[in-house]
């Protein structure tokens, strides 16, 4: 009898790992894996498309240590991890060595990432990142290799498809030709999506950035990426890149996708940052739990390390932009992927990434909207979950300090209040019918309002 019950046992238990092997997703369930904003490291502003494992595991061990307490978990590598002999400065577009398997899969270089050898792809990599009790990420381009389309190799799961079956010339990516364009209404299309994705799931990625994906919007690859993570068993969020997604797919995307890119690159001088709030007066409706308009990473810390903007350099950003720049990003809910090399932080840096009350805001708040954006001058709210309010206000002038300030009535609150800054930590009362602060050019103050009636 017992036998019988430890066979019953086994039989059970493998039926569950099989369930949860081959598990398909239900619509829109990926909206519950980025309830709150994702926040982790990405390795682009600082090492471009020649970032190496030993200088991963070096930021996930510095997260591990430093952030994960706060909420940081994703250590994504970004973009042609599969090229042997790439370049910083600019892609080697010239004689590319790349990585794949037989089925037109990019894998690993393992002259970058070793232990990517036998054929192990990123599983050891991202093993090592679980251990640590955070999340891996990698970065692909949209398409299929136009090596795959070249040598018509096959296409994992169709009988006798190949690569060159399925692209298209048109629509290629201008400014990086490793690529074609994937035909979604070809048969084979959705089975090459499925078998990136089975083998992304095998190596345990939990997020992916998909680049030229964006601008232009390309709704049917977009629909077979979809497809695909749901059908891979495993709970992979999806970030689409780079921007300016289209505001007429705003529906469609935060459908498909957790995060999207609303603008292109952002680096470390002002005009990106003012272009980005500028641009994003038009997403704060489609703020979500699950679906985050995107800010794009944050250019703080030490970059360009190999990037593609400049010298190795702490980022040129003053610290009262530093400031704005954090605070936005935050008090927007936007994802927050750190573009710096984090072991390389400063003090001050790090305290931009681990203010308590500032992190609790990012994942709590709700109900984020613009008061205004006129004449330099921004303030936006959002409400906490004990029924405070969180006020950021903004002046982005080049040249003026000047008063920028909300009547409370606008806020929903009246009587006396009691105001906590939340980057300093300072705590005052106002009693009157307005709140502001003078603030010098390119700098803001965040504060939380608690109403006293």
């Amino acid at each position: 009898m017992k036998n019988k019950i430890t066979l019953a046992l086994g039989i059970v238990l493998v039926s569950i790992a099989s369930y949860s092997q081959n598990k398909t997703f239900q619509k829109e369930e990926f909206k519950q894996w980025a309830q709150t904003p994702p926040m982790g490291w990405n390795s682009w502003d600082c090492y471009g498309p020649t970032v190496e494992e030993h200088e991963v595991k070096a930021n996930a061990d510095y997260m591990a240590k430093e952030l994960k307490k706060f909420g940081w978990e994703y250590v994504v590598v970004d973009i042609r991890w599969f090229v042997e002999n790439d370049k910083a400065g600019g892609y080697n577009q010239t004689d590319p060595r790349y990585v794949m398997d037989q089925y037109g899969r990019y894998l690993p270089a393992v002259n970058r990432f070793p232990s990517a050898k036998d054929g192990q792809g990123f599983k050891p990599l991202a093993d090592y990142i679980h251990k640590k009790g955070l999340k891996f990420g990698i970065h692909i381009m949209r398409g299929i290799p136009k090596k795959a389309v070249e040598n018509k190799m096959p296409i994992k799961g169709t009988n006798g498809i190949t690569a060159d079956q399925i692209y298209s010339t048109a629509m290629q990516c201008e400014w990086l030709r490793d690529n074609y364009t994937v035909l979604a209404d070809q048969p084979g299309a959705q089975e090459y999506y499925d078998s990136i994705f089975e083998l992304y799931a095998q190596w345990g990625v939990d997020f992916i950035k998909i680049d030229d994906l964006s601008r232009p919007y390309h709704e049917g690859e977009i629909n077979l990426i979809r497809n695909a993570i749901d059908k891979c068993g495993r709970k992979i969020v999806l970030s689409t890149s780079p921007g300016e997604t289209p505001i007429s797919a705003a529906s469609h995307v935060s459908t498909h996708a957790n995060m999207w890119r609303m603008v292109d690159d952002v680096w470390d001088t002002w005009p990106h940052i003012t272009h980005l709030m500028d641009v994003a007066q038009k997403w704060y409706p489609y703020i979500a739990p699950g679906t985050w308009p995107d800010c794009d990473m944050i250019p703080l810390g030490r970059i360009s390390i190999r990037g593609e903007r400049g010298k190795d350099r702490m980022t040129r950003l003053t610290k009262d932009e530093q400031y704005t720049l954090i605070t936005f990003f935050n008090i927007f809910k936007s994802p927050l992927f750190f573009g710096g090399d984090m072991p390389s932080n400063d003090a001050f840096t790090l305290s931009l990434l681990t203010n308590k009350e500032v992190v609790k805001m990012h994942n709590e708040s709700t109900h984020v909207k613009q008061l205004f954006q006129k004449d330099g001058k921004i303030a936006v709210t959002s409400k906490a979950k004990d029924g405070s309010v969180y006020l950021a206000l903004f002046n982005i002038a080049d040249n003026d300090s000047q008063k920028v300030s909300v009547n409370l009535s606008d806020l929903g609150i009246s009587g006396s209040v009691d105001i906590l800054n939340m980057w300093t930590g300072e705590k005052s009362k106002v009693t009157s019918t307005e709140i502001g602060a003078d603030l010098k050019p390119h700098s803001t103050v965040l504060y939380q309002l608690k109403s006293k009636k």
